[in-house]
């Protein structure tokens, strides 16, 4: 249990880490940012679904594969209709961290570290959906990310639960 958690603060810890968005992101940094928490969303989702046992958790994680996969979907729509390059996504560094945790863990630590990482990730895609929402410049994006903001906040609740 020790593990998990080490795992789980060391998760959050590098997710802090990332700088608040102080100002609103351009359509381009928002369509990086969106892939990239997508990618993370779907890889670690993966990850834990190959051994978790927990019901809950098989059940989240397999959510987490559509939603993020139709997010991403959206993303890019939007991007194109605002002329924005889409980039394959990338995980950022501190998401890198978060799946090398996951991949180091087995077993309840897994579900463990990947709840907790879930929690965090949601929290920081929940101000990034909503910052773009209000004062983004792309209005096929701002559509977008307003439309994403439940579906993050209603995954957010489900997390609760947890």
């Amino acid at each position: 249990m020790k593990t998990a958690s080490l795992f789980a603060v060391a998760g959050l810890a590098a997710l802090a880490a990332t700088p608040a968005m102080a100002k609103v992101m351009t359509p381009a940094q928002y369509v990086v940012t969106a892939g990239a928490s997508d990618l993370y969303e779907r890889q670690s989702s993966q990850l834990v679904l190959e051994t978790t046992a927990n019901p809950k958790v098989k059940e989240f994680a397999t959510m987490m594969l559509s939603a993020h996969a139709q997010s991403t979907a959206d993303v890019k729509a939007a991007a194109m209709k605002s002329s924005v390059k889409v980039a394959p996504p990338m995980l950022m560094p501190a998401q890198a961290k978060m799946i090398a945790q996951l991949r180091g863990a087995s077993g309840m630590a897994r579900d463990t570290a990947y709840i907790a990482q879930q929690r965090a990730a949601h929290d920081q895609a929940l101000g990034v959906q909503k910052d773009y929402a209000m004062g983004g410049t792309a209005p096929a994006l701002k559509m977008t990310a307003a439309k994403i903001v439940p579906v993050v906040e209603h995954h957010i609740m489900m997390l609760k639960g947890m």
